[in-house]
């Protein structure tokens, strides 16, 4: 299975034609969205072209012309009425089992100060957003995943994007196709 996740997008039409273009190349079997679709959030900067209903509109656009599924989870800035302008449900998490590994996709905003979700077994990979700061690494047996940001990238990270195939997860700038950081399941 080869599935594409990014997160943060923040309104950001730029973002969400950055992501198609990778999509379109990349050809996954599945999109994961890692959730702040359409606000900024009070701390964060205007991201480029913000424009949160045309993001909405260009996803429903993308939805009505492809026949590729999206997975999306609810982030700390995706209020319930911006839902309701986007074509796909917010979950408030998900799980995924791409050949055979145990991922749990939520946005990251309620995780304590370590990052790690209490109770998930070692193993399993916990993939989340929120940070901005792209993540490929084992932390206390378990992988912790996070893609980074679509738009608002933060700690001197470029924009970036994630690719799970073959029990691994790659990092890759949207200038670039050398993988960030990379992370592989035993």
């Amino acid at each position: 299975m080869h599935i594409l996740v990014a997160s943060d997008i923040h309104g950001s039409q730029a973002a969400v034609k950055r992501l198609r273009a990778v999509a379109e190349r990349r050809n996954p079997d599945l999109i994961v969205l890692l959730g702040d679709i359409l606000y900024h959030g009070p701390r964060n900067p205007l991201p480029e072209e913000y424009n949160p209903a045309e993001v909405a509109r260009l996803f429903r656009e993308w939805l009505a012309e492809t026949s590729l599924p999206f997975m999306c989870v609810r982030g700390n800035c995706d209020a319930e009425v911006d839902a309701m302008l986007l074509p796909f449900p917010l979950a408030e998490s998900a799980w995924i089992f791409p050949d055979g590994a145990h991922v749990l996709a939520l946005h990251g905003h309620t995780l304590p100060s370590d990052g790690l979700l209490p109770g998930l077994p070692p193993a399993f990979v916990q993939l989340s957003g929120h940070t901005h700061i792209p993540v490929a690494e084992e932390r206390a047996g378990r992988h912790v995943w996070n893609p980074g940001s679509v738009s608002l990238p933060k700690g001197g990270f470029p924009q970036s994007y994630g690719i799970i195939e073959k029990a691994s997860f790659s990092v890759f700038p949207f200038a670039g196709e050398t993988p960030l950081l990379c992370d592989v399941l035993p």
